[in-house]
């Protein structure tokens, strides 16, 4: 199990909300990852996501052989609770749709200490993208009634059951309780009344986040905050000298190859103020195979005795491909 944070840290962290961190001095990583037994065997994985502050898709690559719907109890529950930073403005709020996360980073007052908030997200389904960019919160709306859009009146009609006009506030009201627009015609961030579905590509578009993290978005989050949406599926850190990289599937569903193997190394030696080596052909594999889990790499493997010098994996590559 890897944690990122020391004793003392994790104690002082334990006093923040949930989601809450303090910024870290050095490096760009925050929280730590740790494990919970289930206590109740009529717990899912997404209650225990939920309870924690994780999404589906984080909770399921940190438990692949656990199952979603009876863990069972005593079982022990991986919290996948690291994150390195986004590589965006540290303003406002910024939502890396790749990560299914949102991160807020309020405006302290002179003394206080800098922090970052970060909750899991629902985003937009296949043909339903999210749209990237610079925008900003416009308006707050408690308890928000719900016009279906004309897509969902029409297909809801081809099936036979057409929708109402309008959804009052309620149980079956999809917003939720709690809604913020962006200063984009038609998305907001918003809460849900499916929670089973943040961590998930399944919305229309808009932002969808639990119902108790919009109502700390809702109460804290100032109209006019700058909102910056960004696709970032490969993230780079460094904390005490360690690199690390976090690697998400592309949302355009294209491998990570090489151009982006070559980018990755080139971010890390950026960050490299200590010349620590590091395996490429781990960071490779984690590129073609990725789980969205923060990653230590390990140092390079010792070459066999008396073997003779060769190429690391990769430039032995692009040392054949210039032939």
């Amino acid at each position: 199990m890897l944690a990122f944070t020391g004793a003392v840290q994790a104690e002082e962290e334990a006093e923040w909300p949930r989601g809450h961190y303090p910024m870290p001095a050095e490096g760009n990583v925050i929280g730590e990852s740790f494990t919970v037994a289930v206590e109740d065997h009529e717990h899912t994985l997404m209650d225990i996501a939920r309870e924690h502050g994780v999404g589906y898709e984080e909770i399921i690559n940190a438990n692949p052989d656990v199952s979603i719907w009876i863990p069972g109890e005593g079982t022990e529950v991986t919290i996948p609770g690291a994150f390195i930073l986004p590589d965006a403005e540290r303003t406002g709020v910024v939502i890396n749709i790749a990560e299914l996360r949102l991160y807020y980073y309020p405006e302290v007052a002179e003394g206080e200490t800098q922090r970052v908030e970060t909750y899991p997200i629902g985003i937009g389904r296949d043909g339903y993208d999210t749209p990237l960019g610079v925008t900003t919160t416009t308006m707050r709306l408690e308890d928000p009634a719900w016009y279906p859009p004309r897509s969902i009146r029409e297909e809801a009609a081809e099936r036979g059951d057409p929708p109402p006009a309008v959804v009052p506030p309620g149980p079956d009201n999809p917003l939720g309780r709690h809604a913020v627009l962006l200063d984009i015609p038609g998305y907001l961030i918003h809460g849900t009344n499916e929670p089973d579905g943040i961590g998930m590509r399944a919305s229309r578009g808009c932002i969808r986040m639990f119902p108790e993290d919009i109502e700390s978005v809702f109460n804290n989050v100032p109209v006019g905050t700058q909102v910056t949406i960004i696709d970032q599926p490969i993230k780079v850190g460094w904390q005490d000298g360690q690199p690390l990289v976090q690697v998400f599937e592309s949302l355009e569903e294209q491998e990570h190859g090489m151009s982006a193997l070559i980018d990755t190394i080139s971010r890390l030696n950026e960050g490299n103020q200590n010349g620590v080596a590091f395996d490429y052909e781990q960071l490779r594999g984690l590129l073609e195979s990725p789980s969205g889990q923060l990653v230590a790499l390990t140092p390079p493997a010792e070459p066999e005795p008396d073997a003779e010098p060769a190429l690391n994996g990769i430039f032995e590559e692009l040392a054949l491909r210039d032939e």
